[in-house]
């Protein structure tokens, strides 16, 4: 259960957000109702995520595993629920999203990606772990760019994950619109696999 209200004053900048929002999510998420009690971090937080938006260096299927591996390091559900329905909709293999919190034990990932998924976990402990090895495979198989991009999405998802999680946001479902119509309930959490 949230730790702060969902419903915000209606300020015009969260009636855009939140018009935004449901055209291209169909819903209003809650972290931004939750940053919309405080319309500059609200607007800082936008104008953040639109400007990650644009970056490239980094391959998307990289990036995704980064961030969802460093939300599970975190415990964020909402962060975890939404970031597999945005990857299984952009057409990421659906066992590399699924597997995310258990990667150490599926043979779903290449060497890179479960080095990309080191790096995040590493970067995401308290105090952070990396290790100059693991920096060096990356850096020689990303180049500095994309390291850089990498580390920075990682920090990113550490800064969306802690403030969902401290704020007490949970799944909003998105999740649920990837499974399986009908499910048997021992099949609970089974994503379809094409």
């Amino acid at each position: 259960m949230a730790r702060i209200s969902l419903s915000p004053p209606r300020t015009r900048l969260f009636r855009g957000v939140e018009w935004y929002s449901r055209r291209v999510y169909g819903k209003v998420l809650d972290p931004l109702r939750a940053l919309a009690h405080n319309s500059r971090v609200l607007w800082s937080y936008v104008r953040l995520e639109q400007s990650v938006a644009k970056w490239n260096r980094l391959d998307p299927d990289l990036k995704a595993l980064a961030e969802m591996t460093s939300a599970a390091a975190i415990g964020c559900s909402w962060c975890m629920d939404f970031g597999y329905w945005v990857n299984r909709e952009r057409g990421m293999a659906p066992r590399k999203v699924q597997d995310v919190p258990v990667w150490r034990d599926s043979d779903a990932y290449t060497p890179l990606e479960r080095d990309v998924m080191e790096y995040a976990e590493a970067m995401t402990a308290t105090p952070p772990t990396v290790d100059d090895a693991l920096v060096a495979r990356l850096r020689d198989r990303l180049g500095e760019p994309a390291l850089v991009e990498l580390t920075a999405m990682v920090a990113l998802e550490n800064l969306r994950s802690r403030i969902n999680s401290s704020l007490g946001l949970t799944s909003q479902g998105f999740k649920d619109a990837c499974e399986v119509p009908g499910a048997a309930s021992g099949a609970k959490g089974a994503a379809v696999r094409k």
